[in-house]
């Protein structure tokens, strides 16, 4: 049932015939439907977050800005959200705009993927697009949208390697046991080999590999201790990933005014007036993904899993705009295939 959903304009269509059957055979009126969203004429698109909220400066953030914009670029007629507020209500946040008729339910987040899949099978009237959550099982009415973490770590790389005055980087990262961890600091380190034509840099990359995986992701105090293990070495630019974790190295480098890069979100603004130092963060174009999925939506053209596009926070003011302007070549080249990372996708 949930392919034909797949035809152009939608799932519109679809919804027409099931309606005319339920008026020819139970005799009710399509008067009985509940929501306009139900209606041929009516395109609805909702978000569900995860426990962040609405205002995280990251991918819920960037997906609602993505369905403000849909809408007024005339590509949905009605948005809506829900703030999530604890995992267990994931399901039941979906299911309600699911009931309520809404053509297209973004969720957002790795935390979420799990009941976006189950959703996909229980809700086939509707399309799931699935922002940062790979997918193992494929299903007609879902798709995710996962971003390039070797290519953001490369960038960071090569922003590193760019600003370093003491030779020596360094990246704190999550578990190397996580793929997405993985890809994100092999990446930055291929980016300061890549950027080091005199290889004088020297490019230390440390795993949260001996982590409790109760503090998966969370365990700050780690990130900290690592970070300032790190700047004990001599590195002057410190790259982070990997949730509070990761945090927790970038609050090591503002103590000790170092310059620090962030990922995941823009952690500028999450961590504002207690981390100065962080000079930019590079994050998937959540925004431009979510409007491009829908358009094309729109026009009947479908992909399973779609490779969102990367983008930079604007670098802080005191380093030049040529390096700015590096940096989007740089991401537009990624991009395109003409540099690739050379990262592999898991772990070997």
């Amino acid at each position: 049932m949930g392919s034909r959903m797949f035809q152009v304009k939608i799932m519109k269509p679809v919804r027409s015939v099931i309606i005319l059957l339920a008026i020819a055979v139970l005799g009710i009126t399509a008067c009985a439907q509940s929501s306009d969203c139900f209606s041929e004429k009516v395109f609805c698109a909702a978000l569900v977050t995860d426990t962040l909220g609405i205002d995280d400066h990251g991918v819920n953030q960037d997906s609602w800005t993505g369905l403000e914009e849909s809408k007024a670029g005339g590509l949905v007629d009605r948005i809506e959200y829900i703030e999530s507020v604890d995992t267990r209500d994931y399901e039941k946040n979906i299911a309600y705009f699911a009931d309520k008729g809404f053509d297209v339910i973004v969720t957002s987040g790795v935390g979420l993927r799990d009941e976006a899949l189950r959703s996909a099978d229980r809700k086939p009237d509707s399309v799931f697009i699935g922002m940062n959550q790979p997918q193992e099982e494929v299903r007609p009415n879902l798709i995710p949208v996962i971003f390039p973490e070797d290519q953001m770590g490369f960038v960071a790389g090569v922003l590193a390697a760019r600003i370093t005055k003491t030779q020596i980087v360094g990246a704190v990262c999550e578990t190397s046991g996580i793929d997405s961890m993985w890809r994100y600091c092999e990446g930055f380190r291929a980016g300061v080999k890549y950027a080091d034509t005199d290889k004088n840099i020297n490019a230390q990359v440390i795993y949260n590999d001996n982590g409790s995986s109760e503090k998966l992701f969370i365990d700050e105090a780690w990130g900290f201790e690592t970070g300032q293990t790190l700047m004990q070495r001599g590195a002057d630019v410190i790259f982070a990933a990997g949730g509070v974790t990761g945090q927790g190295a970038l609050r090591a480098a503002a103590e000790a005014q170092i310059n620090a890069i962030g990922t995941e979100r823009d952690q500028a603004a999450v961590l504002a007036g207690s981390s100065p130092s962080v000079v930019t963060s590079i994050l998937g174009s959540t925004s431009f993904e979510v409007q491009n999925v829908i358009r094309m939506l729109q026009e009947g053209n479908i992909n399973q899993l779609q490779m969102g596009q990367i983008r930079i926070v604007p670098l802080s003011q005191e380093f030049p705009e040529s390096l700015a302007q590096e940096l989007e070549t740089l991401i537009l080249a990624l991009g395109s295939g003409e540099i690739r990372t050379n990262v592999l996708t898991t772990k070997p």
